[in-house]
């Protein structure tokens, strides 16, 4: 007897060129898809459809979208509800969140956050949750299976000292410390120590520190009661609480707010978590995992982050080294993604030619494996097969690969040719890598200095731009 088929996923967006993408987006990736342009229509197919998993814009044309939200979940509570809103209406987001949404998502966003989002949701097990595990929640491999992903490809030196690290930690209680650039797979690593530990059965959680808004980011981490604020209408247990008997791995740590560093810190020290709204403390056994793409002792330096919080959770530190530093490990992983995603669409590859080959030794590989990954998917999706050769090749590496390999691309790269340019003719005749450093530096001089601020105009999180800054040597 076949299983029945999954009820469909609903979404409701009165903008219709954007309801024609999001639906074009999810159909393309398989799911079925039921479209609303208004919160009466919308209700009327969640009741008709028994869709789980819903796709809500908050500024809806009859009604506001958090009512439309919460008379949903009184229908059916184990509905997963991904809210969209725009940045400048993320108080409404933060304000869902706390509701009972699932997970949001704000205006512009991309196709691969976008489907992250709607697989999370789709995929996360039971669709009536566990009262111990957040949505938050992702389960780790299985225990007897060893996390065998392209990141941890390669026979250079550098991921053979990770690897041993790896091994040795992995049994151990102690709390480590993972940094590295964006892209070179520090999450994976996260896993690879969970699942090597004798906690490998226990839940795995993870959280993003930065892409969590700062004002649920308590409620995230350490749960909270029922009532204990506008909003909060059913208990959430939070993930260090439903991390008890595994490890919860905190990500972009260097992000979290100073007044929640302090309650980590307290966390760290006593091994008890008191949910926002508790009079009482519960006592958790978690192990700790976190990770950055900032130098943590520079962010100590500048009082982002607290020193003694700093000394608490670095123990063991895991450095996961850029592409960039082990260009003879990009082929095998070239070639194992392109045998891997050739079997997964269906095609059939050859291999990669030797023009191909030298160019991805030679290119500086910025987004680290995580790039290397979307091109070699790139490549499968919108070529029918034979030898990767060169015209194959995505528009965003051939402008890449106009600058030289070599070129000093950390703490030492040259400075701008002229100062900062204010208009676009200056712009034109320099490097994609010049224009970027010019746009940035220039967007963060006229915000009186501030990387927050500039982060809000650029769309781009204030980690990158420290990281970008510290590239360039450039003290802020």
């Amino acid at each position: 007897m076949s299983a029945p088929n999954p009820p469909p996923l609903l979404l409701i967006e009165d903008t219709p060129s954007l309801q024609m993408v999001y639906r074009s987006v999810l159909q393309t990736a398989g799911y079925e898809v039921r479209a609303a342009s208004t919160a009466v229509e919308g209700m009327r197919l969640f009741q008709e459809s028994g869709a789980t998993t819903v796709l809500l814009d908050l500024m809806l044309p009859d009604r506001d979208g958090l009512g439309l939200m919460q008379e949903m979940l009184v229908l059916r509570p184990a509905a997963n509800i991904i809210v969209i809103t725009a940045n400048a209406s993320i108080n409404k987001a933060v304000e869902a969140m706390r509701a009972g949404a699932h997970d949001f998502l704000v205006k512009p966003f991309d196709e691969a956050r976008f489907l992250g989002a709607v697989e999370n949701a789709c995929g996360i097990g039971p669709l009536v949750r566990s009262p111990t595990t957040p949505p938050t929640a992702r389960p780790a491999p299985p225990p007897d299976q060893p996390v065998n992903e392209d990141v941890f490809i390669g026979s250079s030196m550098a991921m053979q000292l990770v690897q041993a690290k790896i091994h040795s930690v992995a049994p151990s209680m102690a709390t480590v410390f993972i940094t590295g650039e964006s892209g070179t797979g520090k999450e994976l690593c996260a896993l690879a120590i969970h699942a090597g530990s004798p906690r490998a059965k226990g839940p795995f959680i993870a959280l993003n520190c930065g892409a969590i808004p700062q004002d649920l980011l308590e409620s995230e981490v350490f749960g909270h009661i029922k009532g204990s604020f506008t909003g909060a209408i059913s208990d959430k247990p939070g993930a260090a609480a439903a991390a008890d008997g595994g490890t919860l791995f905190l990500d972009e740590i260097c992000e979290m707010a100073p007044a929640l560093q302090t309650k980590l810190l307290r966390f760290l020290q006593t091994s008890t978590v008191q949910p926002v709204g508790a009079t009482r403390p519960r006592k958790v056994n978690v192990r700790i995992i976190c990770a950055t793409n900032r130098d943590p002792l520079e962010a100590v330096r500048r009082g982002d982050f607290r020193e003694d919080l700093y000394y608490r959770l670095f123990v063991v530190p895991v450095h996961m080294p850029p592409l960039r530093e082990r260009a003879e490990d990009v082929i095998e992983i070239a070639e194992s993604a392109l045998t891997r995603f050739a079997r997964e669409e269906g095609r059939n590859f050859e291999g990669l030619t030797a023009e191909v080959r030298d160019l991805f030794k030679a290119f500086p590989w910025p987004g680290n494996v995580r790039q290397l990954l979307n091109v070699i998917r790139n490549i499968v999706v919108l070529n029918s097969g034979g030898w990767v050769d060169r015209a194959m090749l995505p528009d965003s590496l051939h402008l890449g690969l106009i600058a030289p390999r070599h070129a000093p691309s950390a703490p030492h790269a040259a400075a701008p040719k002229d100062p900062l340019p204010t208009n676009l003719d200056t712009l034109i005749g320099r490097s994609f890598a010049e224009i970027e450093r010019v746009v940035i530096q220039e967007t963060i001089r006229r915000n009186g200095g501030s990387v927050s601020k500039a982060s809000r105009v650029l769309e781009l999180s204030p980690s990158t731009l420290y990281r970008k800054l510290e590239q360039w040597g450039v003290k802020q």
